[in-house]
């Protein structure tokens, strides 16, 4: 998830974040003991952060991990905040707010820590995409194709715009995921789009793909793998039953261009992205885990952050984060995955 040198960058940026630990965690456990299917294993969970505070800031809200650069763990809030935590005991040691050009809050729901240490961070209200300077300065401003906009200046419903954001091995490819359909599209298939990177650090729009969510989810995450492929979290909620949340592998490369497709209802000769279960978290074991409210699996919750932080005997290693939208029935959860892709 890198530039031009990306895949050297990318491996490095796993290798420098292989030693994340959580200190404070519940049910650690050796990952063969906790498959939660054959590709997928828990390691452990932590509520650590659940309903802390740091600076004056709220900690919680999470919605997009990453790796910085010093091997910290950046994780953001969709309210505005970019946290910096510390890799081994998931404790924050800074926090930078963000705002539009305007000097309004965001809806930052996506983000990608690029080599140079900028941040893109997608933000849900318009959409947006925009990149940071370390310090939160706005540096640019991506376009967006005029479909993908919140009606009624585009096609997308409120809150159901870019969630996911990720940088292609190379560093050329960036793709951001849409959580929901577009009116006039099938209600179960959402656009990713990408952009190729230009002169500058620019990015100019290229191809959208169409990626098939199962029935009643949408996507919140979205994360490149060393080769090419897409980790893809879906995600829904059923009051009074609880979360459902499952991981995907993704192969969006033979996938049609769906930039010039209007709407997608299932038309001839529209090649989705491919994708393939890697595990039902349901299926997970709890590990003692518990829920403030009505969950099918007391270990899950609200997930909507995912970042892959190194490898390990041939499996990824991967975190992922729940948003408990400053909610007492919520929890901030973080969750330890080992993937096998």
């Amino acid at each position: 998830m890198r530039m031009r040198t990306a895949l050297a960058t990318f491996t490095a940026a796993l290798a420098a974040a292989t030693c994340l630990t959580a200190a404070g965690t519940a049910g650690a456990a050796s990952a063969t003991g906790n498959a939660c299917s054959p590709a997928v294993s828990v390691d452990r969970f932590s509520d650590a952060l659940d309903k802390t505070t740091y600076e004056g800031s709220f900690v919680g809200n999470f919605s997009a991990l990453a790796v910085d650069r010093d091997g910290s763990l950046a994780a953001l809030s969709d309210r505005s905040e970019l946290f910096r935590l510390n890799a081994r005991t998931l404790q924050p040691t800074s926090v930078l707010p963000l705002a539009d050009e305007k000097g309004a809050q965001l809806d930052s729901e996506g983000l990608v820590i690029d080599r140079d240490g900028t941040r893109l961070i997608s933000s849900e209200t318009e959409p947006s995409v925009r990149r940071y300077s370390r310090d939160g300065r706005i540096l640019d401003r991506l376009p967006v194709p005029s479909s993908l906009l919140v009606a009624p200046a585009g096609r997308a419903t409120n809150n159901q715009t870019f969630e996911g954001l990720t940088l292609l091995p190379g560093g050329r490819t960036l793709l951001a995921a849409m959580e929901g359909a577009l009116s006039g599209d099938a209600a179960d298939t959402v656009r990713f789009q990408t952009w190729q990177r230009t002169k500058g650090d620019h990015f100019r729009l290229s191809a959208q793909y169409a990626y098939r969510a199962d029935k009643g989810l949408g996507v919140p995450e979205v994360q490149a793998t060393p080769d090419g492929r897409l980790l893809v979290l879906e995600r829904g909620y059923t009051t009074g039953v609880g979360n459902t949340v499952r991981l995907y592998l993704a192969d969006p490369r033979r996938a049609t261009d769906t930039s010039g497709v209007e709407n997608l209802t299932g038309r001839p000769g529209v090649r989705l992205i491919k994708k393939t279960l890697l595990a039902d978290l349901v299926d997970c074991p709890s590990l003692g885990a518990t829920a403030k409210q009505p969950q099918p699996n007391p270990l899950l919750d609200n997930i909507e952050g995912m970042v892959i932080t190194g490898r390990d005997r041939g499996r990824l290693k991967v975190v992922l984060v729940s948003d408990d939208n400053q909610n007492t029935a919520q929890t901030t959860r973080f969750y330890h995955l080992r993937v096998r892709i």
